[in-house]
């Protein structure tokens, strides 16, 4: 059983990464002999503090809250000394401290004199520099610390100051009762009085150089980010595991914008008009939905361009075959007209070659193009000029790209081509803004040789790419379709990380506001904003909005089946308010270029 344990052990470290060390807070198991799995369960999610209640019956040491709750066999030795020591053997966490925090519930003389003939048993514990042992509970006087051995250490539960420092040095942290203080109960805010009243407790404890853990806590992730803001050193839990994925995590899921951006006004004199649609500009965040949007709004002082805009929808994204659709068969929906099975590109769920919105407007006298964040051939994009079953067959995709009705194109992946071959279909260039004045048929630039990086390291290319690219479009004299994606924030939703969600959103942002101006100055343009499908399930757990700080959550690390929102702006943006079908948009779109 104990080989079980340790080889579970072993691979639970490994995965979850613990073998760091910890810096404050700290976690403390409160009531550990109430899981599962006692000591192992707190240990392996890198818990950096485990209470034993122990009580003395008959000469044994039980672990338990009560005598009437003793269970035969369930001992301090058994639960914890022994899984402790094997622990150490076998080389888990011998670097991290550790604190078992003892809490007496029986005769404090008596049940100390038992414990420590126990604890003498068991060098490789009391002789760990790394392991603090800490009596709570039934104490003795603080003046009788000192009587006893060294490896001893207490539990203060008072404020008042002691006069001799040697008792201080057997003091290892100061604990109180959190419900004399407060009846906050760990859900929505701490009142302005309670927090002042927390915060001056906590400082005092602080004061004498000693931790500082509150007893009786809720148990919630809003109270652990609370005590973790107040500077409580040991935070109680119950749930051990989720505290410290939570608690480890939090750097990961906060962001507050260090410079907001400036919006565009737009002037709404062309919006929702029945004026002739001639330019279509849609634009795809990718994974972009309400969560993501209102997280950028609101480390942004409240507002987006996007935010200002009156025409609003939402839009079912469920795939033909699957409740998720991944980009391929969420943008085929919109560029054919017709759900789609999941990975499938320009074909419909039976897999039969379906024109795509491009290739129906360039029958009818329209130029088309095509920027991404991706890579070019990215299952977005691809879904505006290919047809593959699978959004994989990358080089079958290429030869679609150099064979399509763009007219222009920007995006990443460079070394993925033969150069030579795609300069005899498109004019490359090397500057994007060489684009504004450029008068070639059909025009390419790349962003990047492979992967496109982060808007950290490509700066506004996306926002530049989009103002270059309408008016290159624009000057042929021809109306046009461009659609235009924000890859990355589906890139960065799949990786969890909230920071780099936001600012792909505030740059995608920054894209939109190039096309609204457009619109506001060309009254035959119509803007359509909407997302392929949300990705990871986004919540926003909490905020200062006097500082533009926000804490994220995520569900997933997939694509979800929420449902997208579209934005709307210019001629006839009415049509588009309402709930429908992702497929819906292009039915859309072609009843008011067409008609």
């Amino acid at each position: 059983m104990i080989r079980f344990i340790t080889l579970f052990l072993v691979l639970f470290l490994i995965q979850s990464g613990i073998a760091q060390k910890k810096e404050y807070p700290l976690i403390h198991s409160h009531n550990d002999y109430n899981r599962k799995v006692p000591f192992w369960q707190a240990y392996s999610c890198g818990l950096n503090s485990i209470e034993i209640d122990i009580f003395l019956k008959n000469d044994s040491l039980y672990v338990t809250h009560s005598e009437d709750e003793i269970i035969k066999n369930r001992d301090i030795e058994s639960l914890y000394l022994n899984p402790m020591v094997n622990a150490l053997e076998s080389g888990f966490r011998n670097d991290i401290p550790l604190q078992f925090l003892i809490d007496i519930k029986s005769d404090t003389k008596s049940t100390l004199q038992k414990l420590i003939k126990i604890l003498k048993n068991y060098p490789q514990i009391i002789q760990n520099q790394n392991i603090d042992l800490v009596i709570s509970g039934n104490r003795p006087l603080p003046e009788e610390y000192t009587d006893y051995p060294d490896y001893i250490n207490f539990d203060y539960q008072s404020l008042e100051p002691i006069e001799n420092p040697k008792t201080w040095d057997k003091i290892s942290m100061i604990s109180l009762s959190f419900k004399k203080t407060s009846e906050w109960n760990g859900k929505g805010r701490l009142v302005d009085l309670d927090y002042k009243k927390i915060k001056s407790i906590i400082d005092k404890a602080h004061s004498y150089n000693k931790p500082f853990r509150f007893w009786g806590t809720p148990d919630s992730k809003t109270a652990w980010k609370v005590f973790k803001d107040l500077g409580v050193d040991f935070i109680n839990t119950d749930q051990a595991c989720m505290a410290s994925d939570y608690l480890n995590s939090l750097d990961q899921r906060l962001y507050s914008l260090e410079k907001k951006i400036k919006i565009y006004k737009p002037t709404f004199e062309y919006d929702q008009k029945k004026i002739a649609v001639e330019n279509v500009i849609l634009m795809i965040g990718d994974g972009n939905g309400l969560s993501q949007i209102s997280a950028a709004s609101l480390v942004n002082g409240g507002e987006l361009t996007l935010t200002q805009l009156k025409s609003i929808g939402l839009i079912k994204t469920q795939s033909a075959d699957d409740f998720n659709t991944d980009s391929a068969a969420a943008a085929t929906a919109i560029a054919i007209g017709e759900k789609t099975k999941n990975r499938a590109i320009g074909l419909d769920a039976q897999y039969s070659l379906k024109k795509n919105i491009t290739e129906i407007l360039f029958q009818n006298g329209f130029v088309s193009g095509c920027i991404t964040s991706d890579e070019i051939t990215g299952a977005t994009p691809a879904s505006f000029y290919a047809h593959r079953r699978d959004r994989s067959e990358k080089n079958e995709i290429l030869k679609e790209l150099l064979e399509s009705k763009l007219s222009l194109f920007v995006g990443g992946g460079a070394s993925s081509f033969n150069l030579k071959d795609l300069r005899e279909k498109f004019y490359l260039i090397d500057d994007i803004n060489e684009l504004e004045k450029c008068n070639k048929d059909r025009v390419g630039h790349f962003i990047s040789e492979k992967d496109v990086p982060s808007v950290d390291v490509r700066g506004n290319i996306l926002s530049k790419a989009t103002a270059k690219g309408i008016h290159f479009l624009s000057n042929k004299q021809k109306p046009f379709f461009l659609m235009v994606e924000g890859a990355q924030i589906d890139s960065y939703g799949h990786e969890n990380n909230f920071p780099k969600v936001i600012k792909e959103v505030i740059d995608f942002d920054l894209a939109i506001a190039e096309a609204i101006k457009f619109a506001d100055h060309n009254k035959n343009t119509l803007v359509l904003i909407t997302a392929d499908h949300e990705t990871s399930g986004l919540s926003i757990l909490s905020g200062n909005l006097d500082n533009n700080r926000l804490e994220g959550s995520f569900a997933s690390d997939d694509h979800t089946g929420i449902m997208v929102p579209i934005f709307a702006y210019g001629p006839y943006s009415q049509c588009f308010q309402g709930v429908y079908n992702n497929y819906d948009l292009f039915h859309k779109i072609i009843g008011l270029v067409l008609k």
